[in-house]
Parts: structure tokens; C-alpha cells; sequence
């Protein structure tokens, strides 16, 4: 049995891991966390960590970036291994979760959904064997509420893409105050925000006469959760250190 505290736990994604485990004989919701303290499951929720001191094996993110302090501060105090799959994080909180990995197990991933990791996996590899010959643009979409833009996702790709390289790439945001030819090493990011679309991202290598994209749906947000469940069961007995989806995939 693994016990597990949920940080988010009134949001969306918090409701739907709630239901999601409510099945699961191996894990049990001890408390959640949110600044909505309405008990809305069978778990009681606080509007601060240090509210809670009963059992813990695990914490599970899915809040808001303006959360993240002191999760993280009751993580390392309890010692608890740590999902964040929180999207939005700023680059210095990035920084703390690697800081934080030297003392307990942090899993992070920019998207917990295995297929998305598979796409970023087929996507490097893409890259590798297309050269310079094509060039490559990400397009994502999402719901009309999602506030960051471009999602985590879509950075999570380009990223991994560069690190693979051996391009100098460059992140392109916005064409309409450029005139100009797109250049060689631009990756091209796009935006769309509309209605209930759980989220969609696209990989388009363009080439002369022929394109090639690689793509991903999400149809509900199960998906997340079951991957954010497993990373917990994942990490529960792991030593420090900071994990991600390459790790739960082997």
C-alpha cells in the first residue's frame, strides 16, 4: 500500500487522479493539498502542506506554479519522494527541483502521458536521420483555459530535440513583426487555445516536396494521471535523485 498526499487535489487533473486510484487496492489518498479546502473525496485538504503530519509514502503535483515553494520545502522536510507534474514551472524553480534531488527521490516530467514521451523519443530520432534537408516546426493545442504558452510539452520537445543535435537551434515564438525567410535552424513553435481540447502536439519536418509529421491526442486527461501514478509507485523506494519518463520507460 502506498500513501499518498495530493497536491492539487480540488483541480481537474487532482479530481481525476482521485478517481482514477479510487479502484487501486495498492494505493490510498491520505490528504490532499489546494487552496480550495472543500472536501470533495473521501480525503481531507489542506490549504498548506504543514497542516498535514499523518502518513505519507508520496506526494503527487498537479497545482500551479505559486504552489511550488513550499511543496517542495515539505517534501525535503518529510523526506518524501515527489511527483511534479505541474506545468509552467519557471527555469529557478527547475533549478531547485535538480537541488532538491540531491537529498530526495523527484520525479519530473513535462508531460506524464507515455505516448506524448514516445513521440519526443520518435521525434530525436526523426531529426537524426532527416538533417539539414528539412525544417522542423512544433505545433500544440489546448484548451482555452490553459494559461502558459507554448506548453511545457511543446518545450519538452524542442529541447530534447536540441540537446540531441548537432544543430545550433533556434526557438522562434512569433513570425508576424519578422520579415524575413525562416531560417535554417529556427525551430518554429505554435500556439492554439480553444475550447476543450485536452492537448495536441505535432512534430512537422517540412522538406522540398515531401513533409513528415509526427503527432499526438490526447482524448481525456486519464492519460496524465495514470502516468503520474505510475511514476509514484515508481519512485517510492528509489534512492535521491531526479527521475523522469525515460527512467519508468527503461
Amino acid at each position: 500500500m502506498i500513501n499518498i498526499i495530493l497536491s492539487g487535489a480540488n483541480g481537474k487533473m487532482g479530481q481525476v487522479i482521485a478517481n482514477l486510484v479510487s479502484g487501486d487496492p495498492d494505493i490510498k489518498i491520505r490528504a490532499g493539498f489546494d487552496k480550495n479546502t472543500v472536501e470533495n473525496n473521501t480525503f481531507p485538504v489542506y490549504a498548506l502542506p504543514s497542516e498535514y503530519t499523518g502518513a505519507a509514502d508520496c506526494i503527487i503535483d498537479f497545482s500551479h506554479p505559486d504552489a511550488f515553494n513550499p511543496l517542495l520545502e515539505y517534501a525535503l522536510e518529510r523526506k518524501l519522494p515527489t511527483v511534479f507534474a505541474t506545468t509552467g514551472l519557471s527555469e529557478s524553480q527547475i533549478k531547485r527541483l535538480q537541488e532538491a534531488s540531491c537529498f530526495i527521490p523527484v520525479f519530473y516530467s513535462a508531460n506524464m502521458s507515455l505516448g506524448v514521451n514516445l513521440l519526443i523519443d520518435l521525434a530525436k530520432r526523426a531529426e537524426q536521420a532527416l538533417g539539414d534537408d528539412f525544417d522542423l516546426e512544433i505545433e500544440e493545442r489546448h484548451h482555452h483555459r490553459k494559461v502558459d504558452a507554448p506548453s511545457g510539452t511543446a518545450l519538452a520537445i524542442a529541447n530534447a530535440i536540441s540537446e540531441n543535435s548537432n544543430r545550433e537551434y533556434e526557438y522562434i515564438y512569433d513570425r508576424h513583426s519578422v520579415s524575413q525567410k525562416r531560417g535554417k535552424n529556427e525551430i518554429g513553435m505554435h500556439s492554439v487555445r480553444g475550447g476543450t481540447i485536452v492537448g495536441e502536439h505535432t512534430v512537422i519536418f517540412a522538406g522540398n516536396d515531401e513533409i513528415i509529421e509526427i503527432k499526438h491526442t490526447a482524448l481525456s486527461r486519464d492519460i496524465f494521471a495514470s502516468g503520474a501514478v505510475r511514476a509514484a509507485k515508481f519512485i517510492k523506494d528509489k534512492p535521491a535523485g531526479l527521475y523522469s519518463m525515460n527512467d519508468l520507460l527503461g
